[in-house]
């Protein structure tokens, strides 16, 4: 293969965190994958995150708008009608990613994502609820396209997105085996607005700006809209031995890096970080988080050892599990704002599973909403103090991971 000139970017020899050990296999391909990746261009090709995508059932998008638009700072912007989804866009500002809240329109409806939930218990109770996988923006999404397709990445053809709904003006890879998320490339001029077509007529649903006003109007007299933050990261769980090529995958396919790895003995697994290596902030491009059992569960009855991640892999699939939210440093009302947050949230009837984790003194505060009843997604939010930089601590992501495991246990 033929390769332009050296990449402008780097994506080796950046630090490395955490106490995980990773197999020899992992680390021989590692430096070789991203190596190769800068030298033929795909890392200065291939940008940040444009958009995440989301299914529910038909009739919930609409209350599901109403809890993101509490929940988070995301504004609800227009409606596309096609013939099998009402696609929501939903927006904070053009720095951050937009949500692609789809909504199936025919109960009966199959397609190769219900086809995923069907095969896991608590998937399957939810049919077209899941979270598909990211938008990611492109500078040139014909040779990117030409240059993964020759790394053997499948894609869907054109004719494949039109029967899914999803936007002709990005290329969408074949879900992935050991995420079952999608990823998909979008070529965008920098400052030109994003769109997503031939999405079918475009309009403002009243029902849904309605409900959209409403939640915002909360949210102000819960005075917490200026506290809750963009995206900070988005985790998803696998098998345990699907770890290292998951984590491969996705920097194959995209322009992030591998940040590191953090073993938690006490919960049985792993949380592993990749960001992106452009030198911006978490709010433009979120990380990408993957946790895994360190043991599969078919050796837990040997050792008595707990598998709270594994658990929910096998009842609902490969996928993801939360959307984490940073909030602002600082203190309202005589509390950190995270704890200011998470009352405000619950005193409208909105779970959580457990208290507010950690200190200041730790560098970070966190928690855990109970999963949506609509897309069965946690919403996480984070609190960092001073020039705190990681995602989380091993006591913190522990408790977390042991209060997430004891609402998903094996049906």
């Amino acid at each position: 293969m033929n390769y332009p000139d050296a990449a402008k970017l780097k994506s080796t020899g950046l630090p490395r965190n955490g106490d995980k050990l990773n197999s020899e296999f992992f680390e021989t391909y590692l430096p070789r994958l991203l190596e190769e990746r800068d030298r033929c261009g795909l890392t200065d090709m291939i940008g940040g995150i444009e958009a995440l995508m989301i299914t529910v059932e038909p009739g919930n998008s609409i209350e599901y708008i109403a809890e993101l638009a509490l929940m988070t700072p995301y504004h609800y912007l227009v409606t596309l009608d096609s013939p099998r989804h009402l696609t929501h866009i939903l927006r904070i500002d053009m720095n951050s990613p937009d949500i692609l809240l789809r909504e199936v329109k025919d109960p009966g409806y199959h397609d190769i994502f219900r086809n995923l939930n069907d095969l896991h218990p608590s998937g399957a109770q939810r049919p077209h609820s899941r979270y598909l996988g990211e938008i990611l923006w492109v500078s040139d999404r014909e040779r990117v396209l030409e240059l993964q397709q020759a790394r053997e990445f499948r894609f869907f053809s054109a004719d494949a997105l039109a029967g899914l709904d999803l936007p002709s003006n990005a290329s969408f890879s074949k879900p992935s085996p050991y995420t079952h998320n999608v990823v998909g490339y979008m070529e965008r001029e920098p400052n030109a607005v994003r769109v997503y077509h031939p999405l079918g007529n475009c309009s403002i649903m009243p029902h849904a700006q309605d409900t959209y006003e409403k939640a915002k109007e909360l949210q102000r007299k819960l005075d917490i809209g200026d506290l809750i933050q963009p995206v900070d990261h988005l985790a998803t769980r696998g098998y345990s031995q699907n770890r290292e090529a998951a984590l491969l995958e996705y920097l194959a396919l995209s322009s992030y890096y591998y940040w590191g790895s953090y073993n938690i003995p006490d919960q049985n697994s792993s949380t592993n970080v990749c960001k992106s290596v452009r030198p911006v902030p978490e709010s433009f491009s979120p990380a990408k988080v993957f946790t895994a059992n360190n043991l599969p569960y078919c050796v837990n009855h040997l050792d008595g050892l707990p598998s709270p991640t594994e658990t929910f892999v096998r009842n609902f699939g490969p996928r993801l599990h939360h959307i984490a939210l940073s909030v602002k440093d600082g203190e309202r009302g005589s509390k950190e704002n995270i704890d200011f947050v998470v009352d405000a949230i619950a005193s409208q009837g909105k779970s959580f599973l457990l208290e507010v984790v950690g200190s200041r003194d730790a560098g970070l505060k966190q928690i855990f909403s109970a999963a949506s009843p609509i897309s069965a997604l946690i919403i996480e939010y984070v609190q960092r103090f001073g020039d705190f930089q990681g995602f989380f601590t091993k006591d913190n992501v522990a408790r977390l991971t042991a209060a997430a495991g004891a609402g998903e246990s094996l049906e």
